[in-house]
């Protein structure tokens, strides 16, 4: 049997890296295994036309304190690695929502009062609405739809139109006739009713692969252990003495597992093991939502009102002047989260319309240089009400759970992910210990 702890890690985004980071923090000998060049999952760095991208433009909300937590303790600055900015909504020319420096939820209240685009009516209702939820403590009887919430709560066609539908895709990445509503109460609690800062948002300057991946590898790698690319699992084999991964380049047992892969990978890794069956049919059962997210360069000149800013009732959900946020001017990126009529068009004609809006909202009539449309079409699981997620431990002794999409109060965001990460190490830790 094996008598020590030694891990094998399934997947180098941000749940497994999390994972590694805690594990090797604790001495625990630790491997990961990754299948891609490079580190990051679904939140990696991509290049382009010889300038660093994403393969989707994320934001991190003040709250996100695991995440940002790790970010330092893998050498990370936080102050310089992020723009950040106070909570502000803006939707050009419609509406706009900012949060002054007060306590919260004062600021929230005051923002919400003061806002411009929508009746002071409308306002009023909203902050009702919020207050209404604290008193709560951000608890439903039982989940709802965002949009049957909203409609309990008596907020307009206005309101809903220009602060909770956008907030809801923004944080669920899920319409608001299919969102969880007890799920976007979990954002809302964390974000919005405890400190101020936490409803800062923090915007990149660094792609994703550096801000966390990369630099967690060479923490685990400086602590004794190891960080495989272009090595993925192909088999998950349990045996007598743990668990043994097979990839292209050999095999090896481990005490412990963690799988921290995509929904649709691990359902792959899993099913071979019959007592797994429950697991993989509980994650079949997810459906996903994608982003797009559209990348233009524009000459050096070019530069929108805010570095970060949305549009209303139009294809562009959410815009980003990267030449604001990481000093790569020119570069703006177009966010579309989730499903739409967005997705009947050729990557070339979706360009095109975003090029128009950025045209007719702004006055930028120079044409881009190139775009590049990056398509993440089952980028998130669809966060409905009720929704049953499989739990970090399977009932395969040893095998772990890890990723956006296993069971926990957040929706399909990097901190989720990095908390499913963390529990599996802790389960590992707590075994070290009987």
């Amino acid at each position: 049997m094996v008598q020590e702890l030694n891990v094998g890690v399934i997947g180098g985004g941000y749940a497994g890296m999390a994972a590694a980071v805690a594990l090797a923090e604790r001495g625990i000998p630790v491997t990961v295994f990754e299948s891609a060049k490079q580190l990051g999952g679904r939140a990696r760095g991509v290049v382009h036309q010889d300038t660093q991208l994403d393969n989707g433009q994320h934001l991190l909300l003040g709250c996100y304190r695991q995440t940002l937590r790790l970010i330092e303790q893998v050498g990370g600055n936080i102050g310089q690695d992020f723009l950040r900015l106070p909570l502000q909504l803006d939707l050009h020319g419609e509406f706009s929502l900012r949060a002054p420096r007060l306590p919260a939820p004062l600021h929230l209240l005051a923002a919400l009062l003061n806002a411009r685009g929508l009746p002071f009516n409308a306002r009023l209702k909203a902050a009702r609405f919020m207050l209404a939820l604290r008193r709560n403590n951000f608890r439903l009887d039982g989940d709802m739809t965002v949009a049957g919430l909203l409609a309990q709560h008596g907020q307009d066609a206005g309101l809903v139109q220009k602060l909770w539908e956008p907030l809801c895709i923004a944080a669920l990445n899920t319409p608001i006739h299919k969102a969880s509503a007890q799920v976007l109460l979990h954002v809302l609690r964390d974000a919005l009713s405890q400190s101020r800062a936490d409803s800062d948002m923090l915007l990149p300057r660094v792609d994703f692969a550096a801000l966390f991946p990369q630099r967690a590898a060479n923490y685990v790698g400086q602590r004794g252990g190891k960080v495989f690319t272009s090595c993925g699992v192909e088999a998950i084999i349990p045996k007598d003495d743990g668990i043994e991964l097979a990839t292209a380049q050999g095999r090896a047992t481990f005490s412990h597992v963690i799988c921290a892969v995509s929904p649709a990978v691990a359902t792959k890794l899993l099913r071979p093991i019959a007592q797994l069956d429950s697991a993989v049919a509980q994650i079949e059962t997810l459906q996903h939502q994608p982003i797009y997210t559209v990348y233009l360069r524009y000459p050096a000149h070019v530069r929108l009102p805010h570095p970060m800013l949305g549009l209303h009732r139009r294809f562009s959900q959410w815009l980003f002047d990267k030449g604001q946020i990481s000093g790569q001017h020119g570069l703006l990126a177009a966010v579309i989260s989730a499903e739409g009529i967005h997705q009947e068009l050729s990557q070339e004609e979706l360009a095109q319309k975003v090029i128009a809006e950025l045209r007719e909202e702004f006055g930028i009539i120079e044409p881009p240089e190139w775009f590049k449309v990056i398509a993440e079409k089952r980028a998130t699981f669809c966060c409905a009400p009720d929704l049953h997620r499989p739990p970090q431990q399977t009932a395969l002794p040893g095998l772990l759970l890890a990723g956006d999409y296993t069971a926990g109060d957040y929706p399909a965001t990097l901190e989720g992910a990095v908390l499913s990460g963390l529990r599996c190490a802790g389960s590992v830790r707590q075994h070290r210990f009987g």
